[in-house]
């Protein structure tokens, strides 16, 4: 139905959209605009092979597409920001569980035997990785659900095994150049992999899942990427190595915004066990409580006030309140900015993408090297639903798992205001001192319901 010069033509218009779309998703502004290029792109490239190889008819393309697009839209519309990390844990899940399927199938064809070496090797690492990204994606979704414990497991046997596993797996790709069709090495394969996938996944914490995310899209692309070597698909080849390396340069973030290396993420087991609930300061201090008029009346009255976004300002649905908060305290002349820290809430840019739902201005949203030496001059810092990212003893406790970890300075403001329902640690399981420090009022209750008696309050100020 289509021509093979048409094919062709259609793979470079899809990877000029998957260059421009990935370019528009580095900035909170463009990043739907770059989600909708891409997308394109993509529908380009899976239209044209269909037809092109007539594997489906026109209509059935079009029944397709509808279809996807209707189950897109509902979990689109359905989904709340504070499931998006497990949402987005599923795509990388079913990108390489996409992949490896395609692979299956490419090796289960009467013409297995003819593939060359290097294309079977490649349909290998595509089963491999792929199956990896899937039960991974899937381990670190029941984490983040809290399906399965969100605690790390330490065991000094558990890394022995992933090796082995891993080594197995390998040998298994090896054992298929030389027996391309063997169904015993492909189902081999697929079964170690989906274990390698659970046991390489299950011994993190849910305090490192922002980076395994962003590591397990990086995986996701690979395997797309190994799938087009395998099939001699140009387009496949380009998408996954564009993902792959994408994911690459956000994980490395990630882990510099941790000062730590993918290693130690993997195997130090930070977040061991779940933080308890209590109601006691760390180390036996004391907690100074403020209600909402003390907290309005301190917000109303600063130069400078610093909102440091966590976690809980995702699951009180809290970012509209902050930012009518914001509104209403610039109207009395009072400077907000907001302190981004690259691996606050469950995924990556999880913030940003949350408080642009909520139209903030970009030009507020200060990363961590540019908003740090702001912290000495700032008045207030209100932080809403954070822990770890605001937690001194990064700085000062050696012993300490987030030792080293940057942080932001939120103990360095003249006071500070911490909205959180309890005194629970985060998810390092880590106590906080900031909470007991002498400048640092705690307003506890759902942030959102505190935020809008704050709106109230500054606005009667």
């Amino acid at each position: 139905m289509i021509s093979t010069p048409l094919l062709q033509l259609s793979y470079l218009v899809a990877a000029v959209l998957f260059i421009m779309g990935l370019r528009q998703l580095s900035s909170p502004r463009t990043a739907p605009k770059g989600n909708a290029t891409s997308a394109v792109g993509m529908l380009i490239a899976v239209a044209a092979t269909l037809l092109a190889f007539e594997i489906i008819k026109p209509a059935d393309l079009l029944i397709g597409v509808a279809a996807g697009a209707l189950i897109g839209g509902l979990l689109a519309w359905r989904i709340q920001m504070t499931a998006m990390p497990q949402l987005v844990a599923l795509f990388n899940g079913l990108g390489g569980s996409a992949s490896a399927l395609v692979v299956l199938g490419e090796l289960t064809r009467p013409k297995t035997a003819a593939l060359a070496s290097s294309s079977l090797v490649a349909a290998g690492m595509g089963i491999l990785i792929g199956n990896i990204t899937l039960m991974g994606s899937l381990m670190a979704f029941g984490k983040l659900q809290g399906v399965i414990p969100t605690g790390a497991i330490r065991s000094r046997t558990l890394p022995w095994l992933n090796l082995m596993l891993l080594l197995a797996c390998l040998g298994f790709t090896g054992a298929l150049v030389g027996a391309p069709g063997n169904m015993v090495i492909m189902l081999s394969l697929v079964g170690l992999s989906l274990v390698l996938g659970v046991t390489g996944v299950m011994s993190i914490g849910g305090a490192d899942m922002p980076v395994m995310i962003a590591f397990l899209n990086a995986l996701s692309g690979l395997a797309a990427s190994a799938t087009g070597f395998a099939l001699h698909n140009d387009v496949l080849i380009v998408a996954g190595s564009l993902v792959g390396a994408s994911g690459v340069i956000l994980t490395n973030i990630m882990c510099k915004g941790m000062n730590r290396s993918l290693g130690n993420v993997m195997f130090a087991g930070v977040g061991i066990a779940d933080g308890a609930g209590g109601v006691a300061a760390p180390g036996g201090g004391t907690v100074k409580q403020a209600s909402p008029e003390e907290a309005a009346l301190m917000l109303a009255e600063s130069d400078l006030v610093i909102v440091v976004p966590g976690y809980g300002l995702a699951v009180a649905q809290a970012q509209h309140t902050v930012r009518q908060l914001a509104d209403e305290l610039e109207k009395k002349g009072v400077e907000v900015v907001y302190a981004i820290h690259p691996v606050a809430g469950r995924m990556p840019g999880h913030m940003n993408v949350l408080l642009a739902e909520a139209d903030v201005d970009y030009e507020k949203l200060k990363d961590l090297d540019e908003v740090n030496p702001m912290f000495p001059q700032a008045d207030t810092v209100l932080v809403i639903g954070a822990n770890d990212v605001v937690n001194p003893v990064a700085r000062t406790d050696t012993s300490s798992p987030i030792y080293g970890m940057p942080i932001l300075d939120a103990d360095k403001a003249a006071s500070c205001l911490v909205l959180k329902r309890s005194m629970r640690p985060g998810f390092s399981g880590i106590d906080n001192p900031l909470y007991s420090n002498d400048r640092t009022m705690m307003v506890f209750g759902d942030a959102k319901d505190t935020l809008l008696e704050l709106v109230v309050q500054v606005k009667q100020s």
